[in-house]
């Protein structure tokens, strides 16, 4: 197991902290479960007990150690559970964060900038998957394949005559639109939500969640806010 997680060593990782990832997550891992990659925390001053995160095929895994680094703290999130991730670097490392399709964010800082635009890369070939099963799956020539026949099965059982009798029965059904409330007029000088970086209409979700939170903002107005900002994410 140890050999295993030695490719994780060549951008800065702490030897100490990876070994003791290594200890713990050999209880942790799934069966078909596969680390992807392990970032270290990194800050300025020494850091004893430093925070790491854990990428694998099936979720994201917060470690952080406690007790003196007799004992650690794990919380995971699936990749089912993610909407977006974020990578923002600082003089002194970067700041890693994701957000869940709970409106819940979770973010962790001094991860040195080589691995946070590695676990930042890792994380979007995973979501890009989520998205685009078949490019990891099933060929696409297969999948057509075995939908052909039932599809024409059900194009012989309908007649064109059976189709223009009904067609000349039935009324036309008047097309349904969603309406939404439209969001308040744009303060005169804020900048266009077009023109915010991923970055900056994460933190605009925040604020609107936490104004819905503090009871200033209704819950349709929230909504109406997240599906604008997440159009442009």
């Amino acid at each position: 197991m140890k050999e295993q997680f030695k490719k994780f060593l060549n951008e800065e990782q702490d030897p100490k902290a990876i070994e003791k990832i290594t200890s713990k997550l050999t209880d942790l891992l799934m069966k078909g479960e596969e680390v992807g990659y392990i970032a270290v925390q990194k800050k300025p001053a020494i850091t004893v007990f430093p925070d790491s995160i854990v990428l694998t095929n099936k979720r994201i895994i917060i470690c952080k150690p406690k007790n003196l680094g007799l004992s650690m703290d794990f919380t995971d999130y699936t990749w089912d559970d993610i909407a977006s991730t974020f990578v923002k670097e600082n003089i002194l490392g970067s700041e890693f964060s994701f957000g869940t399709k709970t409106d819940l964010a979770v973010s962790i800082d001094y991860i040195p900038k080589i691995q946070a635009r590695k676990i930042y890369t890792y994380a979007k070939e995973q979501l890009d998957l989520l998205k685009n099963p078949v490019s990891a799956g099933t060929p696409v020539q297969e999948i057509v394949e075995e939908a052909e026949p039932e599809f024409e099965d059900e194009i012989e059982e309908v007649e064109t005559e059976e189709v223009t009798s009904f067609a000349e029965i039935l009324p036309a059904t008047p097309a349904v639109t969603e309406t939404y409330e439209p969001l308040p007029t744009q303060p005169a000088g804020e900048r266009k939500l077009s023109d915010l970086s991923k970055e900056e209409l994460f933190d605009k979700l925040q604020n609107y969640k936490k104004l819905l939170d503090n009871g200033l903002i209704m819950q349709g107005e929230y909504d109406a806010y997240k599906k604008e900002i997440l159009s442009y994410m």
